[in-house]
């Protein structure tokens, strides 16, 4: 396999990169990009389900030329839901969670808006806070998948594997993703597995930052993903 960065020297440098620059951007997109999704039931298609999408900037959809070309976007159009996105550039189970302003929790936000479907897309910024945190974003995890469903008994929820940005792999990733997995069985949520894969080996599908996929990347994730939900009749 070809890999897009030819020294861990390199990855390592890319990977402080996500959280210094993501840590930026959420400065000025974070709550603002919250408050600006709005609440479904008021803007969205009356009567249609109410999806939420629990997330970081590969939810959000840094990186794409418009909110429309991410791939929670397109998914939510061809099934005609309402999409919730309150998704922060950055964000953790434990990254930048102090960054947030009062107000601005995502777990408060996605279980406000009573989901139907509920997405969890976290832990990849994790990673960058690996291993001298690990207690902390294991606690986290149980935390958050505790606190959604015991808000939302009826909600669908569906949680996926970490996304991934480079052909390299820490194996924090695979510890995120082992924990990120038997909490979503714990509160008899739905996997989705071999999502940090979905963008790997194509370089053409990352966007001129190198961190975050293009149009076609987001693209590609969407049909990924449709593969999974049509298998899970959704």
């Amino acid at each position: 396999m070809t890999l897009r960065r030819p020294t861990i020297l390199i990855v390592a440098l890319v990977a402080l990169a996500v959280v210094i620059g993501g840590a930026v951007v959420h400065a000025y997109l974070g709550p603002r990009a919250a408050s600006e999704a709005g609440s479904p039931a008021d803007t969205g298609i009356p009567g249609a389900p109410v999806v939420a999408f629990y997330g970081d900037s590969y939810t959000l959809g840094t990186g794409a030329s418009d909110p429309s070309k991410r791939w929670s976007s397109i998914i939510a159009a061809e099934r005609g839901w309402n999409e919730f996105n309150p998704s922060v550039n950055g964000l953790g189970f434990v990254n930048n969670r102090d960054r947030l302003s009062a107000g601005d929790d995502l777990v408060d936000a996605v279980i406000a808006s009573e989901p139907d479907i509920l997405f969890v897309t976290m832990g990849l910024n994790d990673n960058f806070s690996m291993p001298a945190r690990s207690d902390e974003v294991h606690a986290a995890i149980v935390a958050d998948f505790t606190k959604l469903r015991r808000a939302l008994p009826e909600t669908r929820i569906i949680v996926v594997e970490p996304f991934w940005y480079t052909d390299e792999r820490p194996q924090s990733l695979t510890t995120i993703s082992e924990w990120v997995a038997a909490e979503a069985r714990a509160i008899g949520a739905e996997s989705i597995e071999g999502a940090s894969h979905w963008i790997e080996g194509h370089p053409e599908w990352m966007a001129d930052d190198g961190l975050h996929p293009n149009d076609e990347g987001y693209a590609e994730m969407a049909r990924r993903m449709d593969e999974e939900l049509d298998r899970r009749g959704l």
